[in-house]
């Protein structure tokens, strides 16, 4: 159809249609049901390219010259918020990174401007927030979404990792506030640690601004699926660290009554899973393995018992340095070159379907773009946004929500769908 007349084709991808009860057009659902050769196809790529610019000129000075010309058309371009959202989103980084170097305690956040730092990422956070909410539930897409259930929906959204980070940075931001506000302490060392944490996250979110770039794109696909190879290293992996870890401290520290005695960071579990865990990154602890004294431990079983910050000495044991000889042979030399033939073998999979991959992505990110408005302007146009949900039934992304875009013209859409049945019974005559 595409070589035939590639005007209409294109146009055809946009089109919605009722098929067996499914309302959707056929690019929607090729990217609903990963159809990736379909989305990657120069057809499907040309039809992003027009939404992507808004159908306006690509070329970038003409495209800035449209910000004149054609002010509402250059502002409602997906191009145009998502760089926006970025700018907005990299203003907000380095507002929160003086928050939390200099103005967690509050003998320093009465001082300065602190304040309006902080109360910019809170309210930058819940307007994303909201953004990613809708995304989650498709309530602003103009299109059709195939009636997919509340839990399909969801499902489909976690299935995205760049979507599970961004739920994890609200998360922490959340907890951060409400650490900060509603359980704050002389030091603040607790919401410190929490907003920083944040703060991390946030910085690993902002990468996926590269997502859209041809070069960088499949780079940040490659490192996504090389962590899903390193979560399933990582389950095989902890079960040996465990038995090796559990081993070492029956025999160096026999009889041991207190593994979870005191406040949690003294558990005994920490010190059963340090020495396997650094072995695997080359610490090999002999010394501590050997049943050195270091000066600093005790022997006496009341004193290590009634204490946890008191250190207990260790036993020598000959087998513990046995076991560790097979246990370094093993992770060092099979499960770290298990890993990496893993991760080898991802980056030529994700190497050799990159385009692919890489336009699959971009469509993703121009079909956001599409209905969202960057945070935290979109707390201005919410009340309007959801105003015009209730008077619709429909929610939409801008005032065309409540006047309505202008309808397609309709012989040309008869034209177009009267020219795929003929195409495709063409194609059915020859198979």
């Amino acid at each position: 159809m595409y070589n035939e007349n590639p005007e209409y084709a294109i146009d055809l991808m946009d089109d919605e249609a009722h098929v067996w009860g499914i309302h959707s057009s056929p690019l929607i659902f090729a990217y609903e049901n990963f159809m990736y050769d379909v989305v990657a196809h120069t057809c499907s790529q040309k039809n992003m390219n027009k939404l992507w610019y808004n159908k306006l000129p690509p070329d970038l000075k003409p495209f800035l010259k449209s910000a004149i010309h054609k002010p509402k058309q250059f502002f409602t371009a997906p191009l145009t918020k998502y760089v926006f959202n970025y700018m907005l989103f990299f203003t907000m980084l380095v507002m929160y990174s003086a928050f939390v170097l200099t103005s967690i305690s509050t003998k320093y956040y009465v001082q300065g401007i602190a304040r309006i730092f902080e109360y910019y990422v809170y309210f930058w956070g819940a307007g994303d927030l909201i953004e990613e909410l809708t995304s989650c539930f498709g309530c602003m897409e103009d299109t059709g979404r195939s009636h997919r259930s509340y839990y399909r929906r969801m499902k489909r959204y976690l299935y995205d990792f760049w979507n599970v980070v961004d739920l994890l940075s609200y998360s922490l931001l959340t907890t951060a506030l409400w650490v900060r506000h509603f359980h704050p302490s002389e030091t603040f060392t607790v919401s410190r640690r929490m907003f920083s944490l944040s703060l991390l996250v946030m910085y690993l979110r902002f990468l996926e601004v590269f997502l859209i770039h041809r070069k960088m794109g499949p780079t940040l696909i490659m490192i996504k699926e090389m962590l899903k190879d390193l979560l399933g290293f990582l389950s095989i992996a902890i079960f040996v660290v465990l038995g090796v870890g559990i081993y070492y401290h029956a025999n160096l520290w026999p009889d041991h009554q207190t593994i979870w005695k005191g406040h949690w960071t003294s558990w005994r579990i920490w010190t059963i899973i340090y020495y396997p865990y650094w072995q695997l990154y080359g610490e090999l602890n002999l010394d501590s393995l050997k049943g050195n004294d270091d000066g600093e431990c005790t022997n006496i079983t009341s004193v290590w018992e009634s204490d946890t910050s008191k250190e207990r000495c260790p036993q020598e044991d000959w087998t513990v340095q046995a076991v560790a000889a097979f246990y370094l042979l093993f992770s060092n030399l099979l499960l770290v070159n298990l890993v990496i033939a893993m991760f080898s073998y991802t980056f030529e999979r994700v190497q050799q379907n990159a385009e692919k991959l890489w336009r699959f992505e971009r469509y993703t990110v121009i079909n956001d773009y599409d209905w969202r408005i960057p945070s935290p302007i979109n707390l201005v146009f919410l009340p309007y946004r959801f105003g015009c949900c209730r008077k619709k039934g429909k929610c939409k992304i801008s005032c065309d929500c409540c006047g309505g875009k202008k309808e397609k013209d309709e012989e040309k859409v008869k034209f177009r769908k009267t020219f795929q049945k003929i195409v495709a019974l063409r194609n059915h005559n020859r198979i």
